[in-house]
């Protein structure tokens, strides 16, 4: 007779099975069978099953796909295989030319999969006896991070294969469909929170939460494109691959073809960026790759690329539609700049309703009019921009639009400086303090967790704040009772305010948004004039004399910190506790008066943590390459940079160069 347990265990697996099946004619095949309630009745009858009979637990259930425990950080991991990256062509020109290249090396008509290249981001999976393992992100394509738990989220990727491999490492990438993403920014607008600016940066985000939980609510998907890695089984081609990972549970995307000519290579990228409107996902441009792997072998590789395939990135993404409006957004330095209003159209993934003009005569330059008809693209797929006017369309009812003589947000007087910018002359603007504040509170500046443009608005609008020595005056009560705040959130933002006041005086000269004063330039003044009260009597040559400075930011810093209401502000920030020296930490001299200029990708370090060691060790870093330069460190892909540096023999190193010199 059949024991309770025993019938447990087996409906358990029973669930499993039917539940995997389900999943998959959803999430893969796209062809449901039951309804999402008799799905859902199917699982929580699992999870209720699972609960009662922990000892039937297992890593590959469906229920292990909701999130889990929250990590502190992520697992750095070491890619058995390289994930590496391929050349970017931009013309047709330069598709023709790698197949006539790939054929003279072969001496041969080869066989090309030509693919949509999916916008996202690159992650391997890795299967042991058929049952998922790990997930890592690509990193810089030798270390990567473990992000295992999120990708157990993600329903496309199977927890365990048809077939139990003894090794399968397979490559993909992670992508947040269209449907997903705008369901997630409206989300976020009604939150108060900003938008994502593109399918991809929201799938990259959302991959990267500490807690699986949130991932999992984020309707993440995936294509696999690659076999990394296999044992048991071996394929001639890699259309072969795809087809043989298909039958394993992967998603493989559509629209792969077999083509042999440059003409049918062509005509097959013109057909796919005809499809890119129209499919649920966005594609940024089509990869090109020798089918056979035996050609792969003969064919080789670059130092960062492969040989055999290159991605054809697809041009910028342009559309025409009704300019209805020009009006006019302060900048929190007193900037004016004219902003479209458009009739919404879809670009890179977002609607667009507006976008930049960015000054007076770059209207004018074009001859823009309000009610024309205009083309409109992203800029890096992420900022709107207006390309062009088609002037054939003008009906006669067009308008010249003009700069306002005075400011939109506080009704004074504006000017024209030699930078073509248009400026309010009101340090006391409205609309300069909100976005002064904000920038004060950025991570980069501050860093004040929780202090962002909505939160802004609400403290001014209820009259806590004037500027931004106010902060440090809130109390939690103050900001409890605001509209979407709570004890908690208000308890969160004081102690964030607290931990700023230890942020050093070069973040503090960062977040006073001084004109041309970025955060290395913040850095280098700090080093130079340790205490703020310094640069109150400095010499305007003594700070242009600077590295990396000139006489024209000179100005604007001497000119800043002469004014009275910088003096008032500085005391206000010391009276209230806000450090306003700098402690410079090093811990040697190695690289004492040696200038460095990144560039590329490291195989272990972040420009960040290069730039600090530099730093630590006496030495300075440069964004540019000059005859000033003492050395370059270069990763992969390193650019014009590296160019220049060989053009002026200066000195060029790797990581590992790098480190030797700092145990010496």
């Amino acid at each position: 007779m059949e024991t309770e347990k025993t019938a447990a265990k087996k409906r358990i697996e029973e669930l499993r099975r039917t539940l995997e099946y389900h999943a998959r004619r959803y999430y893969v095949d796209d062809a449901p069978e039951i309804s999402d309630y008799e799905y859902d009745k199917l699982f929580y009858e699992l999870v209720a099953l699972e609960e009662a009979h922990p000892e039937f637990d297992s890593p590959t259930s469906p229920t292990k796909r909701v999130g889990g425990k929250a990590l502190d950080k992520f697992e750095k991991v070491t890619h058995d295989v390289r994930m590496g990256s391929l050349s970017d062509v931009f013309s047709f020109e330069e598709v023709e030319d790698f197949v006539r290249k790939t054929e003279e090396k072969l001496g041969r008509t080869p066989v090309f999969s030509v693919e949509p290249k999916i916008d996202g981001l690159s992650v391997s999976l890795v299967y042991d006896n058929g049952v998922f393992t790990m997930g890592s992100t690509r990193g810089d394509g030798v270390v990567g991070e473990n992000v295992s738990e999120n990708l157990k989220t993600v329903y496309t990727i199977p927890m365990k294969t048809a077939d139990a491999l003894p090794h399968l490492e397979v490559r993909g990438e992670v992508y947040m469909p269209r449907a997903a993403f705008e369901a997630l920014n409206e989300k976020r607008e009604a939150a108060g929170e900003p938008h994502f600016a593109n399918p991809r940066n929201a799938a990259a985000g959302s991959l990267r939460q500490l807690d699986s939980k949130v991932t999992a609510g984020r309707g993440l998907d995936i294509f696999v494109f690659n076999v990394q890695a296999a044992e048991g089984i071996s394929f001639t081609s890699h259309i072969e691959s795809l087809e043989y990972l298909k039958k394993q549970g992967f998603h493989i995307i559509g629209g792969i073809r077999r083509c042999s000519t440059a003409e049918e290579i062509l005509s097959h990228i013109k057909e796919l960026g005809k499809q890119r409107d129209t499919l649920p996902y966005d594609i940024d441009g089509v990869v090109i790759k020798a089918d056979l792997l035996s050609d792969r072998t003969l064919l080789g590789e670059n130092i960062s690329t492969p040989k055999w395939a290159i991605a054809y990135k697809f041009p910028p993404e342009q559309k025409q539609t009704k300019l209805t409006e020009i009006t006019v957004q302060v900048g929190r330095t007193g900037v004016l700049t004219p902003i479209a209003g458009l009739a919404p159209v879809r670009l890179a993934g977002t609607s667009v309703s507006r976008a930049t003009l960015h000054n007076v005569d770059f209207i004018r330059e074009r001859d823009i009019r309000v009610g024309d008809t205009v083309t409109v693209q992203k800029a890096g797929d992420i900022i709107p921009e207006v390309v062009c006017v088609d002037a054939k369309a003008r009906t006669g009812h067009e308008t010249v639009w003009e700069m306002p003589a005075i400011c939109p947000s506080c009704g004074e007087p504006v000017i024209k400086d030699d930078e073509a910018a248009t400026r309010c002359t009101n340090a006391s603007c409205p609309a300069q303090l909100a976005r002064n504040i904000e920038h004060f509170a950025s991570r980069d500046a501050m860093n004040i967790d929780g202090m962002g443009p909505a939160l802004v608005d609400l403290l001014l609008g209820a009259r806590l704040i004037g500027d931004v020595a106010d902060l440090y005056t809130l109390k939690a009560e103050q900001i409890e009772n605001l509209d979407r705040m709570g004890k908690k959130s208000a308890d969160n933002l004081i102690a964030a305010i607290e931990r700023s006041k230890t942020a050093g005086l070069a973040k503090l000269l960062y977040a006073l948004g001084i004109r041309n004063v970025g955060e290395k330039a913040a850095k280098s003044l700090a080093e130079a004039y340790p205490d703020i009260e310094l640069l109150f009597t400095a010499d305007e040559k003594d700070i242009a004399a600077l590295y990396d400075f000139g006489e024209i930011t000179a100005r604007y810093i001497v000119n800043f910190f002469a004014h009275p209401q910088t003096r008032a502000l500085v005391d206000e920030l010391k009276a209230a506790g806000v450090k306003t020296v700098y402690e410079k930490e090093q811990t040697g001299n190695r690289f004492a008066g040696l200038t460095f200029v990144l560039t590329g990708t490291l195989p272990t370090l972040s420009r960040d943590e290069a730039s600090t060691l530099i730093e630590q060790n006496g030495g300075k870093t440069s964004s540019s390459v000059s005859v000033k330069t003492s050395i370059v460190l270069a990763g992969e892909a390193a650019g014009s940079k590296l160019a220049k540096a060989e053009a002026l023999g200066i000195r060029i190193i790797d990581e590992d160069e790098f480190r030797r010199m700092l145990e010496e």
